[in-house]
Order: structure tokens, then C-alpha cells, then sequence
């Protein structure tokens, strides 16, 4: 029998008689790659040893994949947390994302699945911020009184409220109308009398939400409907009294509110009053906006009120009914106020009477900065109280005169108030009839005040 580490076959007998025959093994080469030598059969044609994911993947992928049931992230390693996060889905629960992950990253996925290509820099540069904003926002735009589930807004604040600081409210929906009943309902007028006629509330009420929400600064509010279309009905855009109670109260409770803004809503001046109200005590109040409404003189004398009992930098009623003892009222707060810095009175109609009440104001008043009385209905008597301020006042550094009729004599009294100024660095006269000349000299000292101001900033 041949030897077997000579290579050659070896032959035994089997039970039957019948000799078996063994294959020849091969001699050991020592200079060989032993992983070379052997041998695997896989179950998988296409299987391959190189291609075997690490355990650590594998544990990776299959914490992203369960992470709605076990959200694991903290426990992670910051090298393993950074590849769970960059693939984690954008449509997982917000019940299980919001508290628990920070990262931008994420966020901005989520945002730009959703919203496309967005401006982040309007949010803080905070992701996550502008997801919860924009997400809370849509929530309340798309709120049908007596439709929708209050509590779909209220599952939301356990969620939103650490990053919720600004909500732009460009519509809110009325009830739904419903269809008028024929005469055969006898039962109509008995149900109206009991009370249970109409819907129980006439918007959304913030009273339910703005209290819960302890970092909202901002407020920004439109009582109307997008896009209507040919469905356009007057309704549509109608603050009514019931929600203005509420709003106002809701107000009250926001204690950390900075910015409110309610406009193109029809508000007049019994309801302005109601808010202003609400705002008398609300220390922390920096801007109030209540433009393209139809405010009168008797919300500018709660105006007024507001101005000397809150702290207020900013105050903007442009687009009102505002005439001249209106804007008094507001010239009276003015000239002892020592807090705000601009005032937009512009598209009321204060005439000579409000206008030179304003400049009498800015002789005492030494904060205010930005002045706009544009399209007032003013006239030379105004120019020539402002022209004293020029001369005196040091303070204020814009005025906008545009769209009233001055005419050039009060054109000259502008420009020689002027040339005793040192601090104005815009001044708009357009559409005034102030002559070419007077625009020329009036433009050379601000040419002159802004090349004094960069050079002061340098």
C-alpha cells in the first residue's frame, strides 16, 4: 500500500470484500496562507467573509430601527450617537424625538423634508425651534372651532413649549357654516333662545395655550382666511368681540410676552381698549403693533395710558382712523415717557393739530429715535413746529414726512430747523411739494450727519 504522505492513494478493505479508496492528502506548505487553504461552503452563493458587517453595525442598525420602542441614545458612545442620529427616520413620533434629541442635524432633516429650502436665520439658527414653530403654527391655521379637537393642540405642549419662542398666526378659521334650515323647523328659534344656536367659540382660543407656553416671546396675529377665493364672505375676516375677550385674557396670562402684533383684522377701538387693557401691567411688553386696523382716537388715548405704564420701545398704529386728539393723547405720553424709541403714525389722519402736539412732545422727550408721520395730512404749521425740534432735540435720528402737503415755505422752515441739526441721518420729504432746492440743501446735511455718525462708530 502506497505511503500516504507520499501522495498516493491508500486502499482499504470494506465489510463486503470490496476495497475503499481514500483521496491522496496533500503535504502542509508552510510558506501557504492557511486562510487560503480552506475551504467554506456557504448556503449563500454570493456570501463572502469580507463582506460580514461588524457586530458593532449590526447593534447600530438595529437600534435605529426599533428606536421608536427603545429610543437608546444616551447611553451610546458620541462616535456611535452621531451615526444612530444621521440615520434616523424624520417620520418617527414626536412623542419620542422631542425631548429627546438636540441635535441640528436631525432637526434640520426633519425641516427640510417638510418645508423644503428654509431661512433658519429667522428662528434663532435653531432647527429645532423652527420645527416646533412652523409645526405649532400649522396646528392652529388649519383649527376649525367645534371641529377640531382642542386636545390635538394640547398633546402638543408637553412637546413645544422649552422651544417654542415666536408663533406668526397669518389665519385663523371662523366655524364652519352650516346650511339654513327651511321654515318646516319650527324647532329653530326654540333652540337659539336655549342657548345651544351657534358655535360655542368664534376662532381658536388662545386662552388654552399661552399660558402653557413659557418661553413665547413673540405673537403675531391675522383674524382671516388665505386664499378664499370666490368662497370670500366678510365673516371671513371678522375679529368679534367673544374672541377679543379671550385673547385678552390670554394675553394677561403670558407673562413672558415681548412682541404682539394683531393686524388686518378690523380691530376698532372698543376692542383695542380691551387689549390694551390686558397690557397695562405687562412689564415686559417691548413691541405693540396694531396696524391696518380701524382704530380711533379713543384706543390712542389708551395708547397713551399704555405708553406711560408699560416699557415699551416700539409702538407701530399706521394704516388707522387716528385724527388730531388721538394723536395728542399719544404726544402727551410721549413727552414724558422716557422708554420708546420709535413711534409709526403714518396713513392715520393727525393732521396740523396731532402733528404739532408730536413736535411739542419731542421738545421734552429724549429717547425716541425713529419718527414716521407720513401721509398725515399735514401741512406747514407741522413743518414749522418741527424745525424748532430740529434745532433743539438731539435725539431723535429718522423722521419720515412723506406724502403730506408742506408745500416749500414749509420746506424752508425744514431746512433751516436743518442747519442747526447734528444727529439726523435720514430724513424723507418725498411727495411734500418741498422745492428741488430745499431737498438739495436738506440732503447735503444728512450727508454730512451720516458721514459724522460712521465716523463716530469707527
Amino acid at each position: 500500500m502506497p505511503d500516504i504522505m507520499g501522495g498516493q492513494p491508500k486502499e482499504a478493505a470494506s465489510p463486503g470484500g470490496v476495497p475503499r479508496v481514500y483521496p491522496p492528502v496533500a503535504k502542509p506548505n508552510p510558506a501557504a496562507d492557511p486562510r487560503k487553504m480552506r475551504r467554506i461552503i456557504a448556503e449563500d452563493p454570493e456570501w463572502s467573509l469580507a463582506v460580514i458587517p461588524l457586530l458593532r453595525n449590526l447593534c447600530l442598525q438595529h437600534i435605529i430601527k426599533n428606536f421608536h420602542e427603545n429610543p437608546i441614545l444616551d447611553k451610546l458612545l458620541p462616535s456611535h450617537k452621531a451615526q444612530v442620529l444621521e440615520k434616523l427616520s424624520t417620520s418617527l413620533p414626536l412623542k419620542v424625538t422631542a425631548n429627546l434629541i438636540s441635535d441640528e442635524g436631525y432637526w434640520r432633516r426633519c425641516c427640510t423634508q417638510r418645508w423644503g429650502i428654509s431661512d433658519v436665520s429667522q428662528y434663532g439658527d435653531s432647527w429645532k425651534r423652527m420645527f416646533f414653530e412652523r409645526h405649532l403654527k400649522n396646528i392652529i391655521e388649519l383649527f376649525i372651532p367645534d371641529v377640531t379637537d382642542p386636545q390635538t393642540v394640547l398633546e402638543m405642549v408637553p412637546l413645544c413649549r422649552n422651544y417654542v419662542k415666536k408663533l406668526d398666526i397669518s389665519q385663523l378659521l371662523p366655524p364652519v357654516k352650516e346650511p339654513q334650515k327651511g321654515d318646516e323647523d319650527d324647532c329653530s328659534d326654540t333652540a337659539s333662545d336655549a342657548g345651544f344656536d351657534g358655535p360655542s367659540m368664534d376662532h381658536f382660543d388662545f386662552g388654552i395655550l399661552l399660558d402653557k407656553l413659557s418661553h413665547l416671546e413673540e405673537l403675531h396675529l391675522v383674524y382671516g382666511v388665505k386664499g378664499c377665493g370666490m368662497n370670500f364672505e366678510w365673516n371671513l375676516f371678522e375679529f368679534t368681540y367673544r374672541d377679543c375677550q379671550s385673547l385678552a385674557k390670554a394675553l394677561k396670562s403670558c407673562k413672558t410676552l415681548k412682541v404682539f402684533k394683531i393686524h388686518q383684522s378690523k380691530v376698532d377701538d372698543e376692542k383695542a381698549r380691551v387689549l390694551i387693557h390686558s397690557l397695562l401691567d405687562h412689564h415686559v411688553l417691548k413691541e405693540l403693533d396694531l396696524s391696518h386696523n380701524i382704530i380711533g382716537d379713543r384706543a390712542a388715548r389708551a395708547i397713551g395710558k399704555l405708553i406711560n405704564r408699560s416699557n415699551l420701545e416700539k409702538l407701530s398704529v399706521y394704516d388707522n382712523k387716528i385724527r388730531g386728539p388721538g394723536a395728542q393723547a399719544i404726544a402727551y405720553a410721549l413727552s414724558r415717557n422716557i422708554t420708546l424709541r420709535s413711534l409709526n403714525l403714518r396713513l392715520n389722519r393727525i393732521g396740523d393739530e396731532g402733528g404739532q402736539a408730536i413736535a411739542q412732545a419731542l421738545l421734552k422727550n429724549t429717547t425716541l429715535v425713529d419718527l414716521h408721520l407720513g401721509s398725515n395730512e399735514l401741512t406747514e404749521p407741522t413743518a414749522t413746529a418741527l424745525s424748532q425740534v430740529l434745532v433743539q432735540n438731539k435725539t431723535i435720528k429718522s423722521i419720515n414726512l412723506s406724502c403730506n402737503r408742506l408745500g416749500s415755505d414749509g420746506g424752508k422752515q425744514l431746512e433751516e430747523g436743518m442747519s442747526h441739526n447734528g444727529t439726523v441721518v435720514e430724513f424723507d420729504i418725498r411727495l411734500t411739494e418741498v422745492d428741488q432746492e430745499g431737498e438739495y440743501c436738506i440732503s447735503q446735511v444728512l450727508r454730512s450727519n451720516q458721514d459724522k455718525a460712521g465716523q463716530a462708530l469707527q
